[in-house]
């Protein structure tokens, strides 16, 4: 995986630390890694994403009721 640009998360830690990053990748590309551990990546595409994000906040939502 050639060098990437990596973003972090708006709700990550003041401090840095406990950080999701993001990265766009070539295509339809998004790479994920939490800053702790900055060698293990994930891959996935777009939509896939968006699905998981999706799925977290449906999750979340009705842990909450």
């Amino acid at each position: 995986m050639s060098e990437l640009s990596w973003f972090k998360s708006s709700y990550s830690e003041a401090s840095g630390n406990a950080c999701v990053e993001v990265a766009v990748c070539e295509g339809d590309g998004v790479a994920i890694r939490d800053s702790v551990f900055p060698s293990r990546v994930i891959t996935a595409n777009r939509a896939a994403l968006a699905a998981l994000v999706v799925g977290a906040q449906a999750s979340l939502s009705v842990a909450s009721r």
